[in-house]
């Protein structure tokens, strides 16, 4: 609103007054009517009256309108900073002030206890994320010393297990202020190739085909996190894959993984990446959390690097991961 604007409004929060006063002048004139006494003396002295009550007006307004600049400055701000508040005028004012600290403390106190409960459950999560990988390296070492039939199938539930404590892991890591990036230039191809290799096994048992093409670029990127980014791909590409081939290839700027798999709707296209969303893919298969996905355009995000996918539904679909 311009000063015009705010003039108008502080004029007519006091029109009261500015009423009362019209009405004691008019009085004043009656009452000296009446008596026959010199009426043009009540408007002369109304006149004054006037004149200085239009100073007096202007000096509060200029009051007023400062006051309202402050206050809008501290509404922008996240955090409201009590004692920046202006000093009260009147008894309503100073309640509203009181009125406000006290909320203030008690917004302070609810941050405060949501912060203690957030990093409580952050470290119970964490503890358990690296206490449950003893079980998890215990089982892969049984299921190698005595292979059966079902020996295969075993290794492979046991990977996705190990791929879930892996993602929730980076799910808090990722929350947290401290996250360890690291940007350094680094050969993309023996980052994919590290990540294929974790995943041959999948690859085998699946019987897919994977076409890796030669990647001869250097990235600036961190490797630990674009591991993480790269094999979640894949492993959405071989789990929604069940005959053909997987092909890992550089293009322009962008890594592009494709697949032959069962595609993603359309409609599911825009929201890939939210977080929870796992679309008609997801209510297909009931396990599915969309939290993959939300993870790899978190990170790609934090890392400056672009994500996004192209898929039509029956053959397949391609993830770009962009290198800006």
């Amino acid at each position: 609103m311009t000063v015009l604007k705010w003039f108008t409004t502080y004029v007519w929060q006091h029109m009261k007054l500015i009423i009362i006063f019209f009405v004691f002048v008019g009085i004043f004139a009656a009452v000296f009517s009446v008596y026959r006494l010199e009426v043009e003396a009540v408007f002369y002295a109304g006149l004054l009256c006037a004149i200085v009550g239009m100073i007096v007006l202007m000096i509060d307004f200029a009051q007023f309108y400062s006051r309202h600049k402050r206050l809008c400055a501290l509404r922008d701000k996240i955090a409201v900073v009590v004692h920046e508040l202006p000093a009260p005028k009147g008894i309503i004012e100073s309640d509203y002030t009181v009125l406000i600290k006290t909320l203030n403390e008690l917004r302070q106190e609810n941050i405060s206890t949501a912060n203690g409960l957030s990093q409580d459950m952050l470290d119970i999560c964490t503890l358990w994320v690296h206490q449950i990988k003893t079980p998890i390296a215990a089982m892969g070492m049984l299921i190698q010393s005595d292979e059966t039939l079902q020996t295969p199938k075993l290794s492979q539930e046991l990977f996705r297990i190990e791929q879930y404590v892996e993602m929730l892991l980076t799910y808090i890591r990722l929350g947290s202020h401290s996250t360890d990036y690291v940007l350094q230039t680094y050969s993309l191809e023996t980052i994919v190739r590290s990540v294929v290799r974790k995943l041959a096994p999948v690859f085998i048992y699946k019987k897919l085909t994977l076409d890796l093409q030669a990647i001869n670029v250097n990235v600036l990127t961190d490797e630990k996190w674009l591991s993480f980014v790269i094999e979640q791909v894949l492993s959405n590409a071989l789990k929604y894959t069940s005959t053909g081939t997987i092909k890992i290839f550089f293009i322009e700027n962008a890594l592009l993984i494709e697949d032959t798999g069962i595609g993603i709707a359309a409609e599911d296209l825009p929201r890939i990446g939210e977080k929870g969303f796992t679309g008609y893919n997801g209510r297909t298969d009931k396990k599915a959390t969309g939290l993959g996905l939300y993870l790899c355009k978190s990170i790609c995000q934090k890392l400056n690097h672009g994500f996004h996918a192209e898929s039509q539904v029956g053959k397949g679909t391609r993830v770009y991961l962009t290198f800006l």
